[in-house]
């Protein structure tokens, strides 16, 4: 349907959204408040086992239980992130769906979008040219060249940006430093964008910004810089959650992308409360696992904003559970080991404690865990009934085969169906860590209580950043891992339910603006490269404009 028909599908005006383009729009400012007084609806989120590094349809299986739950006649709203172009790109290739569970548009939601991920890169490097500006200048507050932590960044795996030294043109063009690009997706001004309550908490957020220190060690924020309001007005329009729309017609908020391996992955705390509003169900995708996605939406998104996930769904796959038993050689940009694709109930016996370790970890958290099985064509009859059973026998509240990717809202009824009943009985979600504990002790019980591991080993830079933050006043922010997501470790080799380890942390970093302390643990990088053969060597386009193998 065309966008305004979609605006009055959930009883808006034209007035509240504004056309971008016939199927896409953009809500109104102050929307979020203004639909405040009405009654709010039942909060679901989707999270999943580690995955294999093709994926699970996670996705796939969000929007296809929204359309699911319109099918059992319940109005219902899926919140996304906005994919990124690094993995459209990149290994996974597009990140609206697949199948007969997709959004619409797709290639538009895969590509520009709305532009807000070009929003994003621009404010945040404009600040970059507008610290090395004010440093060559020497402006007050001085800053201290080594101490600047603020990176440029781009949309683009790209590792040839990952190091870099600037100001090579010398004096008055920049001054002279190592410094890098991250992703798009892990700046912290994604972060900003996708947890700003209204247009005030953004530009408070961004001028609260952390770029470096003077010589004698004070704090220079983005405030300090005069650099906050300009930010901001690249910002506006991009702190406007999109309204999308399924394959089907169902509504889906798409709206800001954050990766859940560095930040906190989740979609904007705006697009979530507008949904709740006009919806009977919201169901919400958290990146990757219930190790880092669930993990942060508690954590971080859902602390003290008055809502929260009351039933979370594990999506997995036989052949993410088979691949977990570590018999099989699965590498990222190589077809899946044709042994994968054959009947094993043994590796799907052993595998299954990754399936375990998730349920145990949504289940720390006090909210049921329905399991869903996400089948493919060369599952057996006998995988998906054993992998049932285990599943129940690991403490899922209910077990669901879903078939979005084929059949799209009518393949996910069972699922629907399961989330309604556990709707009846929902979960307080309970975080498990007070943010007035020391940030080593909050570091220390994620890693215990959610990865399994027997605690953490901080490097002595880590120590003395951490140390320096707690000084400076930001002792008390939730904390954020930024970790493998093919592990429940740090170690992407270690499959399965790993134990007998401690989480190496090699750096901190402090995202001020944003509200959280997060840490480096292991190899992880915020610019990844290319696999050997990239997703963008199947996209092509044909005369007639249509873009093929997104």
């Amino acid at each position: 349907m065309n966008i305004f028909e979609l605006t009055a599908s959930l009883g808006l005006t034209q007035e509240d959204v504004e056309p971008r383009g016939w199927l896409v729009g953009k809500f109104a400012e102050g929307l979020a408040t203004r639909l405040s007084s009405r009654p709010s609806g039942r909060y679901i989120g989707v999270t999943a086992i580690n995955p294999t590094p093709f994926g699970e349809g996670k996705t796939v299986v969000t929007i296809g239980l929204a359309m699911g739950l319109c099918k059992l006649g319940k109005k219902a709203i899926c919140t996304l992130r906005e994919p990124s172009l690094a993995p459209v790109f990149g290994i996974k290739g597009g990140g609206a769906g697949g199948g007969q569970s997709t959004l619409v548009p797709l290639n538009d939601i895969n590509l520009h979008f709305t532009g807000d991920l070009h929003a994003v890169a621009s404010a945040n490097n404009l600040l970059a040219a507008l610290i090395d500006n004010h440093v060559s200048r020497k402006r007050d507050p001085q800053v201290d060249p080594s101490t600047i932590s603020w990176r440029r960044c781009v949309d683009m795996c790209d590792k040839g940006l990952s190091q870099i030294i600037s100001g090579l043109g010398g004096h008055p063009q920049a001054t002279l430093r190592e410094t890098g690009f991250d992703l798009t997706a892990a700046s912290e001004a994604m972060a900003i964008l996708a947890l700003a309550e209204n247009m005030q908490d953004l530009r408070k957020r961004i001028g609260s910004i952390l770029v470096g220190s003077t010589a004698q060690g004070d704090p220079v924020r983005v405030e300090d810089l005069g650099a906050a309001g300009a930010m901001t007005a690249l910002l506006k329009d991009a702190l406007r959650p999109n309204l999308a729309q399924t394959c089907e017609g169902t509504p889906a908020i798409v709206h800001a992308g954050p990766f859940a391996n560095i930040a906190h992955g989740n979609s904007s705390i705006l697009g979530d409360r507008i949904a709740l509003r006009l919806a009977d169900y919201v169901v919400t995708e958290s990146g990757f696992g219930s190790d880092l996605g669930a993990e942060k939406l508690i954590h971080i998104k859902c602390r003290d904003r008055q809502f929260a996930p009351e039933v979370e769904v594990i999506v997995c796959t036989v052949r993410a559970i088979k691949y977990h038993s570590g018999r099989f050689d699965v590498r990222p940009g190589k077809p899946l080991p044709p042994a994968l694709l054959c009947e094993d109930l043994d590796a799907l016996r052993e595998g299954v404690v990754n399936l375990e370790a998730h349920l145990a970890i949504v289940r720390s958290f006090g909210i049921p865990a329905i399991v869903a099985i996400n089948r493919h064509p060369s599952d057996t009859d006998a995988e998906i009934a054993l992998l049932r059973q285990v599943a129940i026998e690991r403490g899922a509240t209910q077990v669901a085969v879903t078939l979005a990717f084929a059949q799209g809202g009518e393949g996910s009824r069972e699922l629907a169906e399961a989330v309604v009943h556990a709707c009846e009985t929902p979960g307080t979600a309970t975080p498990l860590y007070p943010l007035s504990a020391s940030v080593e002790e909050k570091l220390d019980t994620v890693a215990r209580r959610v990865y399994g591991a027997d605690g953490i080993e901080l490097s002595p830079l880590a120590d003395r950043q951490l140390k320096r933050f707690t000084q400076m006043g930001y002792g008390e922010l939730p904390i954020c891992f930024a970790k493998t997501q093919y592990s429940l470790s740090h170690d992407p080799k270690r499959l399965g339910r790993p134990s007998g380890f401690h989480v190496p942390i090699q750096e901190a970093r402090i995202a001020a603006g944003a509200g959280f302390v997060y840490v480096l643990a292991g190899d992880i990088m915020t610019m990844p490269g290319l696999p050997s053969q990239p997703a963008a060597l199947r996209i092509d386009i044909d005369s007639e404009g249509t873009i093929l193998g997104m």
